[in-house]
């Protein structure tokens, strides 16, 4: 059953402010709650707006197996929303890099990005990721029109794979987490795969029967 108008809104307004709630975590910490940082606040901010863009990459490539699992086609109206939060908490994480690390010295960061390889693979899928959210309105989707806009869309198949490999880099250590998110981004492309692989397998075997029938 799909959700009234007026349910949709009110479930798009939880949404928003729900992923809103890192965020906030993070500035309480910084002025009230610093022991929510750790002893080394700096990292932390760096490191939890980098999970939680990667998290909701992770998200917004779910609507689409959740839809078809479930037949709940009002799920795509989250999905726009949940791309830009992608594209905000990989700006954040970017800027508290930049600002935290690098004092926001350009040639400094630029040295990085050259030289280290999991900094390379990060500011190139943020790269990626501008003119999907400057294409994230239905004015840029009519101007663009449908097919060049899912063409352009489909960046997001070599931005989530940048992103997964970024954070694995990054992670000295314990890999847990990196290969969780690369678990959870196969079964996710994985199943896209999948369902195109059955529709193409399902068309050839419609032409067939067709020809078949043509031919009695």
């Amino acid at each position: 059953m799909r959700p009234t108008d007026r349910l949709l809104g009110v479930l798009k307004a939880f949404v928003f402010a729900l992923a809103l709630v890192p965020l906030a975590q993070l500035v309480a910490g910084a002025f009230w709650f610093p022991e929510w940082l750790g002893a080394n606040p700096a990292e932390f901010i760096n490191r939890a707006t980098g999970r939680w863009a990667l998290r909701f990459l992770l998200i917004t490539l779910a609507v689409t197996p959740l839809r078809m699992l479930t037949g709940w086609n009002w799920l795509l109206r989250f999905r726009r929303m949940l791309g830009l939060f992608v594209f905000f908490y990989a700006v954040t994480h970017v800027t508290s890099y930049a600002g935290f690390d690098r004092v926001f010295q350009l040639e400094e960061i630029l040295k990085d990005i050259a030289k280290r390889p999991f900094i390379t693979v990060g500011f190139t899928a943020l790269l990626l990721l501008i003119p999907l959210a400057a294409t994230s309105t239905n004015a840029m989707v009519r101007r663009l029109g449908a097919k060049r806009w899912l063409a352009l869309h489909r960046l997001v198949y070599l931005i989530a794979p940048l992103g997964v490999l970024h954070f694995w880099w990054m992670v000295k250590r314990d890999l847990t987490q990196p290969a969780i998110y690369a678990a959870i981004l196969a079964v996710l492309l994985g199943y896209r795969i999948v369902v195109r692989f059955r529709a193409a397998a399902g068309s050839r075997d419609a032409v067939r029967a067709a020809e078949r029938r043509q031919a009695a």
